[in-house]
């Protein structure tokens, strides 16, 4: 796939920003007791088999996940918090798995993290980003380009929770037109980041077809359910399947 690819500097930006729904704890604190491993929640990710051959994993070295820098954000405050609220956070990783699937030339491009964290932490870091999704309207990304990129955000509903924060953007960046699903939801202590990108188009059915289909996943592995409080069935002295 040629580089670089506009959408992949839009999914870093943006997961670097969203990455922030599960910060890490405080310093000296310990991790809330069975909580799923990162193994545990890399078996429960969204996989090629899941979306169809269509698709491929992308190599180790081009996953945009969230690195440990801020990602220059303008145009809305709350999200710019929440992005330097996780940069600067103390205190030792919680357990997380992420992954990025390509279709052809990656396009489209889904990424989805898991984080498991503690309940309470959760719900006050849930509810931050559920804040910041509904105040944004447009949010300027400096997202890896010459010039920045401002992107107009809408609210969706990617799931069949409508309670489930998820919001569309739709901008251009060097001069090609991108948009965007992003949703977030928790089970119990496991906090989910879902986007779907696209160049030259935006496909809301296969964005939300794929968003209900990483919902399930995760429902069905880790035993729970979206928008439940109660910690996971699974917990690392039970183990999964994969």
């Amino acid at each position: 796939m040629s580089l670089p690819r506009p959408s992949h500097a839009l999914a870093a930006a943006v997961l670097v920003a969203a990455a922030a729904l599960v910060p890490a704890g405080a310093a000296g604190a310990e991790p809330a007791p069975a909580l799923p491993t990162a193994d545990q929640l890399k078996s429960a990710l969204l996989s090629v088999n899941d979306l169809g051959p269509a698709y491929t994993g992308a190599p180790a070295g081009e996953s945009p996940g969230p690195s440990a820098n801020p990602t220059p954000v303008s145009g809305c405050d709350a999200l710019d918090a929440l992005i330097n609220m996780h940069a600067t956070a103390p205190g030792p990783a919680t357990p997380r798995a992420e992954t990025e699937l390509d279709g052809q030339d990656g396009n489209p491009m889904v990424t989805e993290s898991l984080t498991a964290e503690d309940p309470a932490r959760l719900t006050t870091d849930f509810d931050t980003a559920t804040d910041a999704f509904r105040t944004c309207h447009t949010i300027t990304f400096n997202a890896g380009t010459e010039d920045s990129a401002t992107f107009t955000v809408t609210p969706v509903a990617l799931g069949d929770r409508q309670d489930a924060p998820a919001v569309r953007l739709d901008g251009t960046i060097a001069g090609v037109r991108l948009s965007a699903y992003l949703g977030v939801e928790r089970f119990g202590t496991v906090g989910m980041v879902y986007g779907f990108f696209q160049r030259e188009a935006s496909d809301a059915q296969t964005a939300s077809a794929q968003y209900r289909t990483a919902v399930a996943k995760v429902e069905h592995t880790l035993g729970t359910t979206a928008g439940s409080t109660t910690p996971p069935a699974a917990t690392a002295t039970q183990g999964l399947s994969v």
